[in-house]
């Protein structure tokens, strides 16, 4: 199984955010999965590509050249794929991924994690989606996606098919990636 995992090129300023990276990274390799993710080497993708690769696991990023160019590029990782876009990029993941999960981060996962629950609320993907809300980072914006509900915006059952958690084990549990 591939999981995609879309988070910050930042790590973030609370220790709750590395440590939820670190076991995301462990239970992907637990579960015998491969990590796919945006092949950068800084921030929580990097802390989650280098827990895969510490215990011997199997990591495929996905850099766009303009990226790599600013030597961001994770080069220890199994399986380096230079494309030309951003749009490439999530095709490319997406195309590869089993299942979903978005970690915090900034523009970039909020883009990510909009872009593939668009594509699985028109079917064009099926896979699951997952939420990691670690101490609440989250909140705001299942806030927001609740109101777009109750305005008539977005179908309650497209939001329901989003698996919500604050523990990564949980999460990883309810897509089917691990049985506790």
């Amino acid at each position: 199984m591939n999981i995609c995992v879309f988070c910050g090129s930042a790590a973030g300023n609370r220790q709750a955010y590395v440590n939820a990276a670190i076991e995301v990274g462990s239970l992907i390799y637990n579960s015998g999965s491969s990590l796919v993710y945006g092949g950068g080497n800084i921030g929580l993708m990097g802390i989650v590509a280098d827990e895969v690769m510490r215990r011997g696991g199997n990591v495929i990023g996905i850099i766009p050249d303009f990226l790599l160019q600013r030597e961001v590029a994770h080069k220890g990782i199994t399986h380096l794929e230079v494309v030309n876009s951003m749009h490439e990029r999530k095709r490319r993941m997406a195309d590869l991924a089993n299942a979903f999960i978005a970690l915090p981060g900034g523009w970039g996962t909020l883009d990510e994690l909009a872009e593939i629950l668009t594509w699985k609320q028109l079917g064009l993907i099926h896979a699951s989606v997952g939420l990691l809300n670690i101490q609440g980072y989250f909140n705001p914006l299942i806030q927001q996606m609740r109101l777009m509900v109750d305005e008539g915006f977005l179908n309650a059952k497209n939001l329901d098919q989003l698996i919500i958690s604050e523990s990564p084990q949980q999460l990883l549990n309810h897509l089917g990636v691990i049985t506790v």
